[in-house]
């Protein structure tokens, strides 16, 4: 890595165009750049998940995650290159299957708060879908591997059971959602 990132401000990109691993450039409004801006991002508020006091176990998985975005962000920046682990997928179905066991069942639909951890999950999970979506776009643009768009859609389900076994862990509960909570009554 040593002469990789030598120079921060290359000026390469004032023309508003981006490069690719393999040397090629994009306009920096395409959606394989939105993808790889997506997939930055929700890298990010894991990161911010992180800074908060979590049971070992979860932290460890989140920064494997961490790890599997940057794979998956190199998948995009280097089109035809296979570079994502094939069993990332597996291992997420694995988690949410340990993750969810011990939860209470759902009764209604969980509202992002009750704790700051819980709710950067939800935050995360919330732009783990926005970039799945702009992944979607993408793969009818132009086909990508089918382990992407499934890791991603699993990420999203992983976030929730996260969120939830936060909660669990720390004997908090969760803040479901109220059909008309804070409405008029009618008369």
């Amino acid at each position: 890595m040593g002469n990789r990132l030598s120079s921060i401000t290359t000026r390469t990109g004032d023309d508003g165009t981006t490069g690719l691993a393999d040397g090629s450039r994009l306009a920096k409004n395409d959606l394989r750049v939105h993808a790889m801006g997506d997939v930055d991002e929700l890298n990010s508020h894991i990161g911010l998940i992180l800074t908060e006091a979590l049971p070992e176990r979860l932290a460890t998985e989140l920064t494997r995650i961490q790890h599997d975005l940057f794979d998956l962000g190199a998948a995009l920046c280097m089109p035809g290159f296979d570079v994502f682990p094939q069993q990332a997928v597996s291992r997420l179905e694995d988690l949410i299957k340990e993750f969810n066991e011990p939860l209470p069942r759902l009764e209604e639909f969980i509202l992002p708060g009750g704790s700051k951890a819980s709710a950067y999950a939800h935050i995360a999970r919330t732009v783990c879908r926005r970039a799945e979506r702009v992944l979607v776009d993408l793969n009818q643009q132009q086909k990508q591997p089918e382990d992407l768009l499934l890791y991603m859609n699993r990420l999203s389900d992983f976030l929730f059971v996260a969120s939830r076994w936060i909660h669990h862990k720390k004997g908090v509960r969760d803040v479901q959602w109220k059909k008309g909570f804070n409405r008029p009554e009618s008369v």
